[in-house]
């Protein structure tokens, strides 16, 4: 019995071969072709070149459903950082982007495995003076749980 996930998957691996991959072994075809007729050292034939060179990793979302098509997932999860990368160039010293940095990394990872990142950081911070050094790893993100007594 498939799982639903699964079952996503495969209707998308379906759908790309379908619609998709006609397109792209068209796309194919025409960039072998117009790179014959670019001369060698054109910037159109670096760009034929390049896309042809990189053709297994962009069309790889193709044979597996589970492969986005695109990684605006990612681009979404660091927006933050790249729109405060000149902000944060004067963070006070080398120390202070140092911790910026690692407050931010924090922050990020509670995120990413679902946390809200105030409640997560709230929550560390006042078990941090009495958490033993051997068990330090229940605090991070990952393995992070709300204290059920605080």
């Amino acid at each position: 019995m498939a799982t639903e996930m699964s079952l996503s998957v495969l209707a998308y691996n379906f759908k790309r071969q379908r619609l998709a991959k006609p397109l792209w072994d068209k796309l194919k075809q025409w960039l072998e072709l117009e790179r014959r007729l670019v001369a060698d050292g054109a910037a159109a034939a670096g760009a034929i070149d390049y896309t042809l060179g990189h053709w297994s990793a962009l069309t790889r979302y193709l044979d597996d459903g589970a492969v986005a098509i695109d990684n605006n997932h990612l681009e979404r999860q660091i927006k933050p950082w790249a729109m405060g990368r000149r902000a944060w160039l004067f963070a006070g010293s080398e120390l202070a982007g140092q911790r910026t940095a690692m407050v931010m990394s924090l922050v990020q990872s509670a995120r990413l495995n679902g946390h809200d990142p105030w409640a997560y950081l709230r929550d560390v911070l006042a078990r941090l003076p009495t958490q033993l050094n051997s068990r330090i790893e229940e605090l991070l993100p990952h393995r992070w749980q709300p204290c059920a007594v605080c």
